[in-house]
């Protein structure tokens, strides 16, 4: 048996689940969340708990048993709590604002850098060199998150670039002094 698999989800308070066939609806005070599930998992709501189970231990099934689970995991979390991502830019004259529903960078190319917000997606810049991208949907923000990363991806020489907050970069040394002669 799936470990992740069989352990119930506590529906909180505010929160509303719906059943229409095999697509789950889970609305709270952060939004509205949808997730079509495949139709061999059973899904069933017991009080305030849901209960994912699998018709058998095909290999596929003890694939999806877990995952769906964990993805109706996420969509509670997200329509209560939300999901952030947090960004940080590094690099001299590298900087974001926020010019309304646009986030505007410079990121030393000859132009800005200029992305939309998308629907569920809510981007803050509280100083020049942070960015935080939060939503109620996990992969959404993710998404968007490397999205934002990808216009300027750190590299290991200074370290110039956008970098999430709890990532490292491996430092690379530059290049060598010209040695003595033999």
């Amino acid at each position: 048996m799936s470990r992740i698999g069989k352990k119930p989800i506590v529906i909180p308070a505010g929160v509303d689940v719906k059943f229409n066939g095999n697509e789950i609806t889970v609305k709270g005070p952060k939004g509205e969340l949808k997730y079509t599930f495949n139709s061999d998992i059973g899904v069933e709501v017991a009080g305030n708990e849901i209960n994912v189970t699998r018709p058998d231990d095909n290999k596929e099934h003890r694939s999806l048993h877990g995952l769906t689970r964990t993805l109706i995991a996420n969509m509670v979390v997200g329509v209560t709590e939300g999901y952030k991502k947090e960004l940080d830019i590094n690099g001299v004259g590298y900087r974001a604002q926020k010019q309304g529903n646009n986030l505007v960078m410079n990121l030393g190319y000859s132009h800005q850098v200029i992305i939309s917000e998308q629907p569920g997606i809510t981007i803050e810049v509280p100083g020049p060199n942070k960015i935080i991208i939060s939503g109620a949907d996990k992969q959404q923000v993710g998404q968007f998150a490397a999205d934002v990363r990808k216009k300027r991806p750190p590299e290991p020489y200074k370290g110039k670039g956008i970098k999430y907050v709890d990532e490292y970069i491996r430092r690379k040394e530059g290049k060598a002094a010209k040695g003595a002669k033999k």
